[in-house]
């Protein structure tokens, strides 16, 4: 059996940033309909789906409210990302983020703060910069005819910003 889709469980469009508000409004709606507890007088069939229906909802609240993981679930449901997939970064990018790393580690053991302040800044421009690759995709309502070619580019996108979020709070 496939697994439900949340932008369908909640009603909404599918979108890399679905609005906030409206997936806490769906949730409350949701939560009052099949929460247990108003299914205790029913069939342990009944209850049983209850629970694992408020179980899903939970998931899909928890998913559609957190930025990277709605990125990566939208990326799964696309078929442009699988659990535990090994990405492989561009070389030229890879190269460009150690040498900020080793600046901001050297910076870190020497207590040196202009030096680690400017790897960080360096860093965050990284960030920026790989945002702004893709903001035009990350803010579109709706996803039904983004190309292959742009779920590509959101994939690049969301490798590096995990890496780059890594060594921002590894060295903090």
């Amino acid at each position: 059996m496939q697994a439900p889709n949340y932008f369908e469980l909640f009603d909404i469009p599918m979108s890399f940033t679905p609005d906030p508000s409206v997936i806490k409004q769906r949730y409350l709606a949701l939560t009052r309909k099949y929460h247990p507890d108003f299914f205790t007088n029913d069939s342990a069939e009944a209850q049983s789906e209850a629970l694992e229906q408020s179980a899903l909802i939970n998931k899909a609240y928890k998913t559609l409210r957190n930025e990277e993981a709605t990125l990566a679930y939208v990326l799964e449901l696309k078929g442009n990302l699988t659990v535990n997939e090994k990405y492989t970064l561009n070389n030229a990018f890879l190269m460009e983020v150690m040498e900020w790393n080793e600046a901001l580690t050297d910076a870190l053991m020497e207590d040196d703060e202009e030096a680690k302040q400017k790897a960080v800044t360096a860093i965050e421009q990284l960030q920026q910069n790989n945002y702004e690759t893709v903001a035009h995709l990350l803010t579109k309502a709706h996803l039904d005819d983004i190309s292959e070619e742009a779920l590509l580019q959101v994939k690049e996108y969301y490798y590096r910003k995990k890496y780059l979020d890594r060594i921002l709070a590894a060295n903090k």
